[in-house]
């Protein structure tokens, strides 16, 4: 079993749509020990969720990522509980609405600080609280959406906030490594989640990338949900011990294309159909 009395700190379980659910529910099914965080109104439903995953569901823990105090009060927990944490996946973002949308240059700071305080700093502050746990080395991995080289329609500051992700899991590879603990993002292809369906021009991107992604990609599929939620189990374990300060793809290669093979093929067409000179 690839998780086998490996004791995991799963954030962002909501419903069983959550892509952090698919990952609990495999972690499980591989052997791991799980408990999951929420706070506020949202936690009655992770608690209603958390019982779907098994005959015994994984515990619930309160974890309000711009609430401070919530992060010591977490280590303390998890160590009272388990004297030990392997590996934590944080599934945690969140941008107002004024930050989406094509409003990117009238968001107001207020905004933007709350997107980057929930969906970056929270990274930073998460590994800080469950590092010194870490005893024996382990693995943090956090949910990206691939912002490193160009900028999405209507994603605005949720997009800045996300290539920031991926430059803060490269300071903390470089802080945590001598530790020996991992730290890698996981940029997943779009996934009709309830969040997601929350960002504006996501039914353009769900149709865009079947197109564009030499494997394929369905947003709604299992397949799709299933592949990242293996990819992050592979990333828990231990089977990949040198990785760390990466950010690996789960999107059927939409990455690679530069357009649609399609469009592609129109192109190459056109070109060849053109006289030589």
């Amino acid at each position: 079993m690839l998780l086998k009395d490996k004791k995991l700190l799963i954030t962002g379980v909501l419903t069983p749509q959550s892509i952090a659910y698919g990952v609990a529910e495999l972690a499980l099914k591989e052997g791991a020990e799980v408990m999951l965080t929420s706070f506020g109104r949202p936690m009655s439903l992770t608690q209603r969720t958390a019982k779907k995953l098994s005959a015994t569901p994984p515990e619930v823990l309160e974890l309000d990522v711009t609430n401070p105090e919530h992060f010591p009060k977490l280590t303390e927990t998890l160590k009272a509980k388990w004297g030990r944490v392997d590996g934590a996946l944080h599934a945690v973002a969140f941008a107002p609405e004024d930050a989406l949308g094509g409003r990117f240059l009238t968001t107001p700071w207020e905004s933007v600080q709350q997107a980057f305080r929930v969906s970056t700093f929270s990274l930073k502050e998460l590994a800080a609280a469950v590092a010194p746990l870490m005893t024996n080395g382990g693995s943090i991995v956090t949910l990206d959406f691939d912002n490193s080289t160009q900028a999405w329609p209507l994603y605005d500051w949720m997009g800045v906030c996300k290539a920031a992700l991926n430059s803060t899991v490269r300071y903390l590879a470089r802080d945590l490594g001598p530790k020996g603990i991992r730290v890698n993002a996981l940029a997943a292809g779009p996934i009709a989640t309830i969040a997601a369906k929350g960002i504006p021009g996501f039914k353009y991107l769900e149709n865009k990338w079947g197109a564009q992604a030499p494997l394929g990609w369905d947003a709604r599929s299992d397949a799709a949900s299933d592949a990242v939620a293996r990819t992050a189990c592979a990333m828990l374990s231990d089977w990949m011990p040198k990785t760390t300060g990466e950010q690996i793809r789960v999107d059927g290669g939409f990455h690679a294309l530069g357009a649609e093979p399609i469009a592609l093929a129109a192109v190459l067409e056109e070109a060849a159909a053109k006289p030589q000179s």
